[in-house]
C-alpha cells in the first residue's frame, strides 16, 4: 500500500469541487483536491519517487509500485506558461516524500484568473483502489491524504 501525502498546505476539498469537469468527473483518475493557502510556497513530492512528468503547473511521481500521482498546480494554469513558477527539480530526478518540486503563489494564480485548487490524482487507479480519502479539512503539506493498494 502507498500512503499519498499532500504537496501543499491548505483545506483537501475532494475531486467534485474542482472547477473542472476533467478533474471533478475523475476522468483523470480518482484522489482528491486541496484549495491551497495564498501565499508564496513550494508544492512537494506526495511520495518517494521518480518525476516522470514535470511542467511549471504540474508534476507526476512514480513510486516504487508502479503508482503514479499527478499533482497540478491550479486550474487552467498552463495557460500562464510557466509564469510565477519556478522547477526546483529535473524530469527523470529520483525525489523523496516532502521534497519542493515547483515553487509558485497561489494568490498570484489567482490574481491571474486562475483557479488554484489543486487536484492529487492517482493516475491510472480505480476509486475502490483508494482508501481513507480525505476530502474535508485542513491539511499540512505531508499529512496523509488517501492509502493506494
Amino acid at each position: 500500500m502507498t500512503t499519498v501525502t499532500s504537496p501543499l498546505a491548505g483545506r483537501a476539498i475532494g475531486l467534485a469541487a474542482v472547477p473542472d469537469p476533467v478533474f471533478s468527473g475523475a476522468m483523470v483518475g480518482p484522489g482528491t483536491a486541496i484549495d491551497p493557502e495564498r501565499e508564496p510556497s513550494e508544492a512537494v513530492a506526495p511520495v518517494d519517487g521518480v518525476i516522470v512528468s514535470l511542467h511549471p503547473h504540474a508534476f507526476v511521481v512514480v513510486d516504487g509500485e508502479g503508482h503514479g500521482v499527478l499533482t497540478h498546480l491550479g486550474i487552467d494554469t498552463v495557460q500562464l506558461n510557466g509564469e510565477g513558477f519556478e522547477l526546483l527539480v529535473n524530469k527523470g530526478d529520483t525525489v523523496t516524500r516532502g521534497q519542493g518540486i515547483v515553487r509558485w503563489n497561489p494568490a498570484a494564480v489567482e490574481e491571474a484568473g486562475k483557479s488554484p485548487v489543486c487536484p492529487v490524482v492517482a493516475l491510472e487507479a480505480t476509486a475502490d483502489s483508494l482508501s481513507d480519502v480525505i476530502e474535508v479539512g485542513d491539511v499540512k503539506a505531508g499529512d496523509s491524504l488517501f492509502g493506494w493498494q
